[in-house]
């Protein structure tokens, strides 16, 4: 199968799982315990993927003698804690909006908050100009979430604070991405980064549900005994991870990333309509919206925006 392909195909399983955790969340009645249900299978399954990987374990080593040589924050490494948020946000979120609104905000705030992480350079790759381009990109799917719910502003059944989360949802992705890459030039192992964020979300999604348990903000309940594909979450996860970790060396950053906001955009308009959340309806708004964030995406890729580099002495 083309590449390119593959990339678009990624993308779809952006929607599904934001699909599969929002329903689980919709009949759990709590939010954070499907994110613990989502990020802690995929947990157990990279864990098992470890223990037969040699590279794996190899990559843990290496990212154990940079922290110790002072190489990368100790900080940096709880990126995953920010993977566990943008979970718990999710499966709050997409049974009141769907999944293609979500998806529209989700990537607004991904894009906004692309400006502030290229700019600062923390991905580690140094600091990168903020063009006219990718300013107008930005602005473009931010006013793309605006016409997406439109025609439902003043409707009962949409929360705007849910649409704003989604963007927030977004800008987090934004940051993690940009902690991960550092943590990737150090472990020399994308699965070993993988494994060190289902680890960290995980942990803090535990550390909030006791939190919550004990101050009685929080009722843990019996999950439901189906349908099956609402447990798909991290399974999901998992196999986005291994998509990205070998495609991306091929097709590059900017090309996948093209191809994988297509296929999430398209993926979440064909989900809302065979299987939309209660109260979701598509309209002509919320298409145009799409179409507004994907040629924002695609306004702000194909800029070229250069890694500052310092001037010699």
């Amino acid at each position: 199968m083309r590449l390119d392909l593959l990339a678009a195909l990624s993308g779809l399983m952006i929607a599904l799982q934001a699909r599969a955790n929002g329903e689980l969340s919709h009949r759990l009645n709590n939010g954070l315990e499907a994110a613990l249900v989502s990020f802690g299978s995929g947990l157990i399954i990279i864990a098992v993927i470890t223990a037969f990987n040699p590279a794996i374990k190899e990559g843990i080593r290496n990212l154990r003698a940079a922290v110790a040589n002072k190489e990368i924050a100790q900080w940096k490494l709880l990126a995953g804690a920010l993977g566990g948020s943008f979970v718990a946000i999710q499966t709050h979120i997409v049974p009141l909006i769907g999944v293609a609104i979500y998806s529209v905000a989700s990537i607004a705030g991904q894009t906004a908050m692309s400006l502030i992480v290229d700019r600062i350079g923390l991905t580690g790759g140094g600091k990168k100009l903020i063009s006219k381009r990718r300013v107008a990109a930005a602005v473009l799917t931010v006013l793309a979430v605006f016409v997406s719910v439109f025609d439902r502003i003043d409707a009962k059944n949409l929360s705007l604070f849910a649409v704003v989360l989604g963007c927030i949802a977004g800008a987090v992705v934004g940051v993690q991405r940009a902690l991960n890459g550092q943590i990737n030039e150090h472990s020399h192992q994308s699965f070993t980064t993988s494994l060190l964020n289902f680890i960290t979300g995980t942990s803090l999604l535990v550390i909030l549900i006791l939190g919550g348990v004990l101050i009685g903000k929080i009722e843990l309940v019996p999950l439901p005994a189906g349908p099956w594909w609402i447990y798909t979450g991290g399974v999901i996860g998992v196999i986005y991870i291994a998509f990205t970790s070998t495609i991306v060396q091929h097709l590059g950053v900017l090309t996948f990333t093209l191809f994988s906001v297509g296929g999430q955009l398209v993926g979440s308009l064909v989900i809302d309509l065979i299987s939309p959340t209660n109260g979701v309806n598509v309209s002509a708004y919320l298409v145009t919206g799409i179409v507004m964030t994907y040629l924002g995406v695609i306004a702000g890729g194909v800029s070229s925006s250069r890694v500052q580099k310092p001037k010699r002495l």
